[in-house]
């Protein structure tokens, strides 16, 4: 009897540092996921300074995680410090717009839950979005529509640009790489997307890449303790996509008037 209970203590003493070891891991990693959540509730109340300093807290508390657990590849250290250096110069740059500040804020944010999240990535949450634009595009460009085919199609690169960094940490890399080719030639080619309709299939092509790639990865149910976020984060960017599309849109229309001046 005694031997057993002996035994048992020894079994507790060995496995004891495991289990704080893998507290401290979980706790380490939910510290990363808020630390960037709650930078995005800072930048959607305009607290863009406490956004900033919160953002350069993050930095060292990544750089010493990282220094002292190998659980993230080269790449992805490199996706989440190039989206958290964006949205730290978003913050320090008085000639940036609240949505633009936003949307940089929730790309880093969206990349941190993609490479600590063990559920359903929030980025996958903006399947609708993403689908009812890329689907505008197609809509516009077949009914020859130019100036709502160039609205959607800006709109739809914005979003992209939301969810890009994300998508480079979870999916393969040929499928970003094709899915990356179709966007360039559709964007590159606008004119001949509008008149050709062997080139307007580029679009079809690029609709159902992207909806296999969400269906690929939407297997798993999100958390819903981070419901609110998708909600959220979901709201923020379809509020400003039309804006932020058609605004790019003007410029473009603009920039062509005053060469043509020229």
């Amino acid at each position: 009897m005694k031997f057993k209970v002996a035994l048992f203590i020894i079994i507790i003493l060995i496995l004891a540092p495991v289990t704080i070891h893998a507290n401290h891991h979980i706790s380490s990693i939910e510290k990363l996921d808020q630390i960037s959540d709650e930078a995005l509730r800072m930048v959607k109340s305009s607290r863009y300074e406490d956004a900033k300093k919160l953002l350069e807290y993050f930095s060292n508390e990544f750089f010493t995680y990282t220094m002292e657990n190998d659980v993230f590849s080269i790449d992805e250290k490199r996706i989440v410090t190039i989206a958290q250096n964006e949205a730290i110069e978003a913050m320090g740059d008085g000639t940036m717009n609240h949505d633009e500040r936003i949307n940089r804020v929730t790309k880093f944010r969206l990349a941190i839950d993609a490479i600590t999240s063990s559920n359903q990535p929030l980025w996958t949450q903006m399947e609708g979005p993403m689908m009812t634009v890329i689907g505008g595009v197609k809509e516009a460009a077949y009914q020859g529509e130019k100036e709502q085919f160039h609205a959607h199609l800006n709109s739809f690169l914005s979003l992209y640009e939301v969810i890009y960094p994300s998508i480079k940490i979870d999916a393969p890399i040929h499928r970003v790489q094709n899915i990356d080719a179709r966007i360039h030639f559709i964007d590159e080619y606008r004119a001949q997307i509008l008149t050709d309709e062997k080139s307007r299939q580029e679009i079809e092509v690029l609709e159902s890449d992207l909806k296999s790639l969400f269906d690929d990865m939407s297997e798993d149910e999100a958390d819903p303790s981070l419901w609110w976020v998708i909600i959220t984060t979901g709201s923020i960017i379809i509020v400003t996509l039309s804006y932020v599309g058609w605004r790019k849109y003007k410029g473009e229309k603009e920039r062509e008037r005053a060469k043509k001046r020229m």
